[in-house]
């Protein structure tokens, strides 16, 4: 071997012996996501105590409250549940937040953050805070801006802090806040294939009784039996009563104790596996009302317990739908 090849293998061995001083076992490895402070410890014990949720941004400002092991409800909206789902990933990602970055903890810095006084008027920022039963905190932060993820596989940040510091966070975790209260209402009330409903019976005040019969066959449909001779019938409008109660949702709730307003109508609907459901109407000033209750087994206990004891609006369509009469089925006059 001559010189030359003994000087260049002579730097590689130099090299080498370099690069395994710098990555030895005495060389801490880059930080990983993972190992990225908690910023509640141990909450997920704590949050079996959690009795009550409050958000506020501003003007606007929302409370759950626990009623049971697993409903939350608004007071706001007379107790109705909240989306049990939305509460629940709230609940998880506080418990997975993660302080990632410290940032600044000059008061006069933090609106850059979306991080500023949460009651201030026009304020972007959310004071979220977990109490329990006797209103200690369990867990309340403020929460600011959210930054954009610049990588599909990067994890969701949020700039945070604790109320009573001005130092700011960017922490790793997704919160699903709205301080707005009709954002947390679980709108959902029914979602009942078209093919069950096998006859509608339908009463309107003023107006003649409506009976619609599906017909038979696999490809059977609603069709008017009552009137016997009914005027000519648009299929769009029989087959928008044979969806009523996929997808249904409303738009309004209220107790219906003490409801006041004037009777308009009742349809029992006659389902396939030994479900029916009867829809009353109420007219109080331009809001029709509705009331629904099931009658049947399991099913009908299911949609009961979610009934039960409120009224609703629903969208005109579906309103027309659930409370139909001859004259909304008639196909237009011709030009």
């Amino acid at each position: 071997m001559n010189r030359r090849s003994l000087i260049v293998l002579g730097g590689v061995a130099v090299a080498a012996a370099a690069g395994a001083v710098l990555l030895g076992p005495g060389t801490p490895a880059a930080p990983d996501a993972g190992d990225a402070p908690l910023m509640f410890q141990n909450l997920a014990a704590r949050l079996a105590g959690a009795a009550r949720i409050e958000l506020r941004q501003g003007a606007q400002s929302v409370a759950l409250v626990k009623r049971d092991r697993e409903t939350w409800v608004l007071p706001d909206r007379q107790d109705y549940p909240a989306h049990g789902e939305k509460v629940r990933e709230l609940l998880v990602g506080l418990t997975e937040l993660r302080l990632s970055e410290r940032r600044t903890s000059d008061a006069a810095q933090l609106d850059r953050l979306g991080l500023e006084d949460p009651n201030a008027p026009g304020s972007t920022a959310t004071l979220l805070r977990v109490m329990d039963q006797a209103g200690v905190p369990i867990a309340e932060l403020v929460v600011g801006r959210r930054r954009m993820r610049t990588q599909g596989n990067a994890p969701e940040t949020v700039y945070v802090r604790r109320p009573a510091e001005n130092q700011a966070w960017l922490a790793e975790g997704r919160l699903p806040l709205d301080a707005d209260p009709q954002l947390w209402i679980d709108r959902d009330l029914a979602n009942i294939a078209r093919e069950r409903i096998l006859k509608v019976d339908a009463t309107r005040l003023g107006a003649p009784p409506l009976v619609l019969t599906r017909t038979e066959g696999p490809d059977g449909r609603l069709a008017v039996t009552i009137p016997e001779a009914p005027p000519a019938i648009e299929e769009a409008a029989t087959d928008e009563i044979a969806r009523t109660f996929e997808f249904l949702t409303f738009t309004e709730v209220r107790k219906d104790a003490g409801l006041s307003g004037q009777p308009v109508g009742e349809t029992r609907f006659t389902l396939t596996d030994n479900l029916s459901i009867t829809v009353s109407g109420t007219q109080d000033g331009p809001t029709t009302w509705l009331r629904m209750a099931a009658a049947g087994d399991d099913e009908a206990a299911r949609l009961n317990a979610r009934w039960r004891g409120w009224a609703y609006q629903v969208s005109a369509y579906k309103a027309k739908a659930l409370l139909p009469q001859i004259s909304d089925l008639l196909k237009p006059p011709a030009p």
